[in-house]
């Protein structure tokens, strides 16, 4: 994989020989449109004077490196991206200049231009280590220093970074140099620059007790009139009221912009005041509420991020965790209790946790607190484990010292270790001198193992149908064999007039292999039993056969919509773990997803009764599974309130699934214009929806593709039409985008990742046996050139999981014994034959 590698070792000796002063940083944006001209001068001490170090430089030419003013032969001390620093004095002064590539891989400063206006637009991604790709840096998050950017630019755009500018200032004609503020002590991968001719809309929050922060948000030109800047700013304005008041500290940095950049590979990235966004959030057709809600979710996310990661940062990527699992918990935190989205946690439940819960069981399962030994290993650990489980055990955490004492102790954290860098035993300090409680034996359980837990109900009854005993089982997988401390909640529910109503709940601590629950004994067995109500821990639950039936027949009837999701949640898990038939779970999606109300939940066990028919349904049954579930969701989309969320939901399940002709044959008459659906709203996104699978199924071809685009002239729609010209049902299609994706480097990052998404087309599963060989065949030469992000899209995107079956596991294990891949490729091949 192209790109250095810094190892934790090397980021050590260097932070424990460097102290990093100031970096001013010039680029020209206006060199050319492949490259960009790039000058740094960085001050740094050293306490060994005489001894050698190197800083961080990916470029395509250097043309002058002067190191307290001499001049030094590029050619002789760059090598892989490190330029050596040899007789260091005890202060120093570095200047380097040099072009750099622009990125078209989401990685570094990526250059995208727009094809309605033609148009550039540039942006950067420095996380984790990727501002070397812009400017000489040492690239680690504990080198600390200010940064003082200026940028020459076309006059006409708008120009950010993470201070302000002061007015740009004339230097060409049509060319302007924005000089921006110094900033605090930070880190180089949140340092940030943005610029194109982005449309922005501009207010400012002020606060409840005196005093302002600006604030802007920004799309491209060309979706500006698709923006609703009026509830991102809501929804900004109300994070920090609720931020500042939790943490009983200021907002840190000086005003606060939101970016929605083109061909973004993340949902966000938290540049200190400058937070860049997928542009996805910039919504061109109708969505549900769910969408708003992650969007939501996503911008509190980095906004917590300003405090918990920008202010105080962890030491090295082992403490990722830091930074994501708060900034994670502390999102839903606040969407729950001081936006609009009250039922967050019910959406974090069924559709992010369910996320870490996947992670947990993968064979790439790690502790929360991960070991990364280098970059490569800490790029693998932005997954499931350090977003979502690792909110969930904050959540535990919470629950087990109590919210003011978490906050408490948090609060101290920022003050004593504001602008610095720390370890997880800082954090945990405060909170045990806050709590009082000895967290030492809670981290080695929660922190620093690895897997996922089973509590599982066992009880007798008496002949009046109470229960005689009652214990909580609590189960390990063999090769993680941790038993956990939890906090749970027990819910009862009984069928009343008024649906299925909570009885009575109990709160325990269950620990070790059972735990005994005598405030149950005496009492009447409810209709749905529920372990882990108000999902206080991390852990997969089960249900009992009365409860199991009652959720078969009666989900909907929970008026509560966490309890519901914690349902769908078990059945899920139950299935996964091959404790209930996938074709079960599937009917249960069909016959109860209608009653659902929270729409989150609805998307989110769609998805999974989706997965279950492709990936989890034996292939005898598979076609009679999904028969089932198309004509489930034929009806959902006809019987559906004109107009609603699930009415949306439904018809976008239903076009990948139609497959009858009178599916297909709606379908087509939707696309059309030749039938319709009361209060269905055909827009772009469904159009390109239905030609999908209408060109996957054979009913409509290139003629079609190329209309639709003539009607999406945009980059989203070039990007739709790659995925379905990708998923042309034959074999020249297939050829083609496998050319395009693996033979070739010349997609960018978004038109690789649209390709590769029609690519694995369920559908034409005959037609993508004959790349399983060429898959194994190409894996490592891809690793070996490609980028790491482009490297990872084709891996996991193009891995065979289609084929559930014994020759791909074999394949799997063959091309792990044999070729010993480095350890980042093996693991996202192990992932895929998991």
């Amino acid at each position: 994989m192209t790109g250095n590698n810094l190892t934790r070792a090397e980021a050590a000796e260097r932070a424990a020989l460097l102290s990093v002063g100031s970096y001013t940083v010039e680029w020209d944006l206006t060199t050319g449109d492949t490259e960009f001209a790039s000058t740094t001068l960085v001050t740094f001490a050293c306490t060994e004077p005489g001894a050698s170090t190197f800083i961080e430089l990916i470029a395509a030419s250097v043309s002058a490196i002067e190191l307290n003013g001499q001049s030094l032969d590029p050619a002789s001390i760059i090598d892989d991206g490190r330029v050596r620093l040899d007789g260091l004095l005890a202060d120093n002064e570095l200047r380097v200049v040099a072009r750099c590539p622009y990125s078209r891989t989401g990685e570094g400063l990526h250059r995208f231009v727009d094809p309605v206006d033609k148009e550039p637009y540039v942006y950067s991604q420095f996380e984790p280590a990727d501002a070397k790709r812009a400017y000489a840096v040492f690239d680690q998050p504990d080198l600390k220093a200010t940064f003082a950017f200026a940028v020459t630019a076309p006059s006409h755009w708008e120009v950010v970074s993470n201070e302000p500018a002061g007015a740009a200032e004339p230097v060409a004609p049509g060319v302007s140099r924005w000089a921006f503020g110094t900033t605090p002590r930070m880190s180089p991968y949140i340092t940030v620059v943005v610029g194109g001719p982005y449309h922005v809309v501009r207010d400012s929050w002020e606060r409840p007790g005196g005093g302002s922060i600006p604030l802007g948000v920004y799309c491209r030109a060309s979706l500006g009139e698709y923006l609703d800047p009026d509830e991102i700013l809501e929804i900004t304005k109300q994070g920090f009221t609720f931020f500042e008041e939790q943490f009983a500290r200021p907002y840190p940095f000086t005003k606060y912009d939101q970016l929605f950049v083109p061909e973004f590979n993340a949902g966000a990235m938290e540049n200190a005041g400058a937070v860049t966004f997928l542009e996805d959030y910039v919504f061109r057709s109708k969505v549900t509420q769910a969408a708003r809600d992650a969007r939501a979710n996503t911008i509190l996310h980095e906004m917590a991020h300003m405090w918990f990661g920008d202010l105080v940062t962890m030491q090295w990527w082992d403490d990722l965790w830091l930074n994501e699992s708060f900034a994670e918990f502390m999102a839903y935190h606040a969407a729950a209790n001081a936006t609009r989205f009250t039922d967050a946690w019910t959406g974090f439940a069924t559709s992010r946790k369910a996320w870490g819960y996947r992670q947990d069981q993968l064979p790439s399962t790690h502790p929360i607190a991960a070991d990364a030994p280098d970059l490569e290993a800490a790029k693998a650990n932005f997954d499931g484990i350090t977003y979502a489980k690792g909110a969930s055990v904050l959540k535990q955490l919470v629950a087990w010292v109590g919210l003011d004492h978490f906050l408490a102790g948090v609060r101290t954290y920022f003050d004593k270790h504001a602008w610095g860098n720390t370890r997880l035993v800082d954090l945990l300090t405060e909170l045990e001198t806050t709590s009082g409680r000895d967290l030492a034996e809670w981290s080695k359980e929660w922190l620093q193992t690895a897997g996922c837990n089973t509590l599982r109900p066992s009880f007798l009854l008496a002949d009046d149908g109470t229960y005689s005993s009652f214990l909580v089982e609590q189960e390990a997988p063999d090769d993680y064999p941790t038993l956990r401390s939890h906090r749970i909640a027990i819910g009862m529910y009984d069928r009343t007039d008024a649906g299925l109503v909570r009885r009575s709940r109990f709160e325990i601590d269950v620990v070790g292999p059972v735990t005994e629950v005598p405030d149950l004994v005496g009492q009447r067995q409810p209709d749905l039993l529920l372990l882990n109500d108000d999902d206080l821990t991390f852990a997969k639950v089960r249900l009992d056969e009365r409860s199991l039936a009652t959720l078969t027949g009666s989900v909907g009837e929970l008026a509560e919509s966490l309890p519901r999701a914690l349902c769908w949640s078990a059945a899920w898990d139950m299935t996964r773990d091959a404790e209930m038939r996938a074709r079960d779970f599937v009917q249960l999606v069909a016959g109860g997803v209608g009653s659902e109300s929270d729409i989150v939940t609805i998307q989110s066990v769609l998805r999974q009764a989706q997965a279950a028919v492709d990936l989890y349904v034996a292939p005898g049954h598979r076609d009679e599974a999904k028969a089932t579930f198309a004509a489930a969701m034929h009806e959902l989309v006809l019987s559906a309130e004109p107009g609603s969320d699930h009415q949306l939901a439904f018809v976008r399940t239903f076009s990948s699934l139609a497959a009858a002709p009178v599916q297909l044959d709606l379908l087509q008459g939707l696309l059309d214009g030749s039938a319709e659906v009361p209060g269905l709203a055909v827009d772009t996104e469904l159009r390109w929806a239905f030609l999908r699978r209408l060109v996957s199924a054979g009913r409509l071809g290139d003629e079609a593709i190329e209309a639709e685009l003539d009607r999406d002239s945009t980059a989203s729609g070039e990007w739709h039409a790659a995925t379905v010209r990708a998923g042309r049902p034959t074999a020249e299609a297939k050829a083609q985008a496998w050319a395009e994706v693996v033979d070739s480097d010349d997609l960018p990052n978004a038109m690789q990742t649209a390709t590769i998404a029609g690519i694995l087309d369920p559908w034409n599963r005959d037609l993508l046996r004959p790349y399983i060989d060429r898959y194994f065949a190409s894996v490592g030469p891809v690793w070996a050139s490609r980028s790491p992000e482009m490297a990872s899209n084709i891996v996991v995107g193009l891995y065979p999981a289609l084929f559930v079956e014994p020759e791909v596991v074999a394949k799997t294990d063959a091309y792990l014994a044999d070729e010993k891949p480095v350890a980042a490729l093996a693991r996202l091949l192990a992932e895929g034959r998991d």
